[in-house]
This record gives C-alpha cells, sequence and structure tokens, in this order.
C-alpha cells in the first residue's frame, strides 16, 4: 500500500451574500488559493460552485474536520513525554546497579531496537534500554527491565518485570499472560508473590525496588 501524508491548511467560512463571498474570495485569492476551502451552511448554489470551479479553488461542504492540537499542548506534551522518560531511565539505572551487585555474570544489558521477526533467548536477567517492535520475541529466564513500549512478545519466568504500559503487547508472565488493561501507568512492576502476580504502578517518588 502507498499512501501520503499532507498538512493542509484550512479556510472555514460561511455563506450568507454570494456576492460578498465572490468579493472576498477575489480579492483575497492570493492568500487562499492554496488553502481548502470549508464552507458550512446551506446547500451551494451552482453560480458558487461555477465560481470556486474557475477560481480552482478546492472546497468541501459541510464536513466536520478534526481538530488540530495547540503548539502549547503539543509543547506541554512533549515535556510531559521527557520527564517521564528520564524518570525511567533513573529507575533502570537503579535497578542495574541493584542487579549488577546480585548477579555481577548473569545480567544482558541491551540498548538496540528489537525488530520484527526477531527472537532473542536470554538465560539471566534482561534490561533493554530500547523498544519491542510487533512480530518480535523476547524469551527471558531471569527478571526484566523495559524501559520503552512493546508492541511485540514478552516470555519471562523471573520473580519480576518492569515494563511500560503496553497495549499492544503479548506478555507472559511465568506461563500466565498478563491482562494489558492493568498496565494503565508508565511503569508498571510485575512480581510472583507465593504463585501470585501482582502489577503495581511504579511512582514518580520510586527509584528502586522495596
Amino acid at each position: 500500500m502507498k499512501s501520503n501524508q499532507y498538512s493542509v491548511k484550512v479556510f472555514e467560512t460561511t455563506i450568507e451574500n454570494e456576492d460578498e463571498f465572490m468579493l472576498f474570495f477575489n480579492t483575497n485569492y492570493m492568500l487562499f488559493k492554496d488553502h481548502l476551502i470549508l464552507i458550512n451552511g446551506s446547500n451551494l448554489s451552482q453560480r458558487i460552485k461555477k465560481y470556486l470551479s474557475s477560481k480552482s479553488l478546492k472546497y468541501l461542504h459541510n464536513m466536520e474536520l478534526p481538530k488540530g492540537r495547540s503548539r502549547k499542548a503539543i509543547e506541554e506534551e512533549i515535556e510531559l513525554e521527557r520527564v517521564q522518560n528520564a524518570i525511567s531511565m533513573e529507575m533502570a539505572e537503579a535497578e542495574l546497579k541493584k542487579l549488577s551487585l546480585q548477579l555481577e555474570n548473569n545480567l544482558t544489558v541491551l540498548d538496540n531496537m528489537i525488530r520484527s521477526g526477531q527472537e532473542i533467548n536470554i538465560d539471566g536477567d534482561l534490561l533493554l534500554l530500547n523498544r519491542v517492535n510487533s512480530g518480535a520475541t523476547l524469551n527471558i529466564k531471569g527478571n526484566l527491565i523495559i524501559t520503552n513500549i512493546i508492541d511485540g512478545s514478552i516470555r519471562c519466568f523471573g520473580n519480576f518485570m518492569m515494563l511500560r504500559a503496553s497495549p499492544k503487547a503479548n506478555i507472559i508472565f511465568n506461563g500466565v499472560e498478563v491482562d494489558n488493561d492493568l498496565l494503565k501507568n508508565k511503569l508498571n512492576r510485575v512480581e510472583l508473590k507465593k504463585n501470585e502476580i501482582i502489577i503495581t504502578p511504579v511512582l514518580k517518588k520510586e527509584i528502586s525496588w522495596a
């Protein structure tokens, strides 16, 4: 499938007087010639349709277009994502230090993306600092920490995992499928306690495991 994405300028208006409408676009043609004209209101007359066609103006009539986010909203979203990623990295680094002291030679650290079609098998613990794409699989016999998005499959048989909310993932923890609806926060601690899987949101103030 071939596809293209365009950024289109839209000018939304109504027609209360056809002569005034045509005079406006005659006067401001250079300003709006590359815009999509969105006309709201009653049916368009043949006169207006012919006028728009003669000017090669592209238009839609009585269509509801999605509203874009404001620049401020986008900037706030970017800043929130930056802070959350920083928290994720801080937590991951704290866990890395703890696991390194406990396991020494049994911890694997990866910072590359796990791509579709790849299958990674780890006998010990894994700290992954990148994403798991759809179609990729991780088989981990030890504990697991992933600081980025998971769209692929996870098979973990350790005592705990730390994961971001990943609604597209297929996560099996000690033979039990983890309900993605329970992974609602940016980071989650998934543990096995007395043969029961416990999922706990990781708060900003937490930088180590209790």
